[in-house]
C-alpha cells in the first residue's frame, strides 16, 4: 500500500467525509485541497437513478458553461468549400474535408470536437470505428451536425460541452480549472446540474440524482448535497 504523505494527510483532513457540502462550499474547498503544481482540471461526477440500457432512460445533452472550460478546445470543421471561410472566421483550428477524412482513416484524431454538415455525415459513417470510441462522432443532438457552422464552432470554443450518462449511471464532466475562482466553478457546476434536472426521463422513478461529487486532478472528492437537485 502506498504511504500517505504528510501533505496528503493534511489535505484529507480538510474534507469532512460525513458532510455533504453546498455547491459554493464544495467549489471553494476543492480549490483549497488542490496541491498539484499545474492548473488542474476540476471535474464533477453525478450518479443518476436511471438505467442507461433502456433507450427511454438515456440521459444525454449539451450545456454552455457560463465561465467556459478553461481548456483550449481544438475543433475540426469538416465542411464543403463554401463553408470553409465561415468555419475559419469562427475559430475552427482545422478546416477542410477530404484531406481530413483521409487523415482520420489513417488514425489521426488530434482534436477535441468535430463539427460538420448534414450533407457530409454520409462520408463519416465508415469512420465510426475510429471516431465512435473517442467520442468524436458528430451528432445532431449535440449541435455538431448543423448548417450553422459558425455558431457551432463559436459555441464549442466559448464553453459548450456535451455529456452522456455512462453504463454505470454516472455523468462525468469537466467544469473548469483549479485556477478558476470558486464563484466561477460553482456557476459552471450549477449550470450543469440544472440542465441535468431538466433532462430527467419521465420513466425515471424515485430520487433522480443519487450523489454528486466534485474533485480536481489527484485531489480527494468532495460530496455535494443533492437536496437542491434531487428532482
Amino acid at each position: 500500500m502506498a504511504k500517505v504523505t504528510k501533505k496528503q494527510k493534511e489535505v484529507r483532513a480538510k474534507v469532512d467525509k460525513n458532510k455533504a457540502y453546498s455547491v459554493d462550499e464544495a467549489s471553494a474547498l476543492v480549490k483549497e485541497i488542490t496541491t498539484v503544481n499545474f492548473d488542474a482540471s476540476v471535474d464533477i461526477a453525478v450518479r443518476l437513478n436511471v438505467d442507461p440500457r433502456k433507450a427511454n432512460q438515456m440521459v444525454r445533452g449539451v450545456v454552455t458553461l457560463p465561465h467556459g472550460t478553461g481548456k483550449d478546445v481544438k475543433v475540426l470543421a469538416l465542411v464543403t468549400p463554401d463553408k470553409e471561410a465561415e468555419a475559419t472566421e469562427a475559430g475552427a483550428d482545422f478546416v477542410g474535408l477530404d484531406e481530413y477524412l483521409t487523415k482520420i482513416k489513417g488514425g489521426w484524431t488530434d482534436v477535441d470536437v468535430i463539427i460538420t454538415m448534414p450533407s457530409v455525415m454520409g462520408k463519416l459513417g465508415p469512420l465510426g470505428r475510429v471516431l465512435g470510441p473517442r467520442g468524436l462522432m458528430p451528432n445532431p443532438k449535440t449541435g455538431t451536425v448543423t448548417m450553422d457552422v459558425a455558431k457551432a464552432v463559436s459555441d464549442v470554443k466559448s464553453g459548450k460541452i456535451d455529456f452522456k450518462v455512462d453504463k454505470t449511471g454516472i455523468v462525468h464532466a469537466a467544469i473548469g480549472k483549479s485556477s478558476f475562482s470558486a464563484d466561477k466553478l460553482a456557476g459552471n457546476a450549477k449550470e450543469l446540474l440544472t440542465t441535468l434536472v431538466k433532462l430527467k426521463p419521465q420513466t425515471a422513478k424515485g430520487i433522480y440524482i443519487k450523489s454528486i461529487y466534485i474533485s480536481s486532478t489527484m485531489s480527494p472528492s468532495v460530496e455535494i448535497d443533492t437536496k437542491t437537485y434531487a428532482g
